[in-house]
């Protein structure tokens, strides 16, 4: 069996690999690699002097707002459609406050994209 480290999104796993009708010559493994260790997580949405920040989790399009602006919302309630791939998506707000919103309605936004800041 052979080692290897494999990074996906970031994230380091070491796997191991059967070589299939391997001779002995091919078969000596080096010695394993100790995979690397992810970074700590950041919170849920970062920080910002005035708030949190609620960030786009994917490409799309700001489809509909669903409370007004400057509305006070809890965490985890929807706050916004945004369509990805023909599909409604509820965004939620990741914590309890008013919000503030970053984007119009029709606006196509990029992964990460400032939607809101709820503070």
């Amino acid at each position: 069996m052979r080692k290897f480290i494999v990074t996906i999104e970031g994230k380091s796993y070491e796997v191991g690999v059967e070589e299939v009708g391997a001779t002995e010559s091919v078969s000596k493994v080096a010695a394993p690699v100790p995979a690397v260790q992810p970074a700590a997580k950041a919170a849920s949405a970062p920080q910002s002097e005035n708030g949190e920040k609620l960030l786009s989790p994917f490409p799309g399009l700001i489809k509909k707002f669903l409370v007004e602006e400057g509305a006070s919302v809890k965490k985890d309630q929807p706050v916004l459609i945004l369509e990805a791939m023909k599909m409604d998506n509820d965004i939620t707000s990741p914590c309890d406050g008013k919000i503030s919103f970053k984007t119009v309605v029709g606006n196509n936004v990029e992964t990460n994209t400032v939607l809101a800041v709820i503070g």
